[in-house]
């Protein structure tokens, strides 16, 4: 009776991997945040810049999410690295990258951008935030 069991316990363990082997290999997004103001920026010299500008100290305090195209919902969240930079390991599906923790009146502008991950492939999908200072 025992050996039954234990015979019964190890195909169940093989069916189980075998299954989790045949899952769809994870792919991946990358792409690198930038962030603009569209008015004037003091520069280190003193001098200001009428250019758009991209400001690199504030890219912690904008992390991005990634949300599923169907649903809607949050799958997961990215921090972009000193540079801007971000990659991250994605099941295949249909998503939708934006700034978390935006308010449709806050201080920000961001347009979501959708997107689709394959299987052992990369997907690059650069994220802009403008700096609305109207709303400040």
């Amino acid at each position: 009776m025992l050996f039954k069991y234990l015979i019964a316990a190890c195909t169940f363990v093989i069916v189980v991997a075998t299954a989790s082997t045949k899952a769809a290999p994870q792919g991946f997004l990358e792409g690198h945040l930038k962030i603009v103001s569209p008015r004037p920026v003091e520069l280190d010299d003193a001098s200001a810049a009428t250019a758009t500008v991209e400001t690199h100290a504030e890219y912690s305090l904008y992390p991005l999410i990634i949300l599923s195209k169907a649903e809607q919902k949050e799958i997961a969240r990215v921090n972009p690295d000193r540079e801007g930079g971000y990659r991250v390991s994605l099941p295949p599906g249909d998503y939708i990258l934006d700034v978390a923790g935006r308010k449709p009146k806050g201080h920000l502008r961001a347009r979501p951008q959708p997107f689709t991950v394959v299987s052992d492939q990369t997907v690059r999908v650069d994220m802009n935030v403008e700096l609305d200072h109207s709303q400040q």
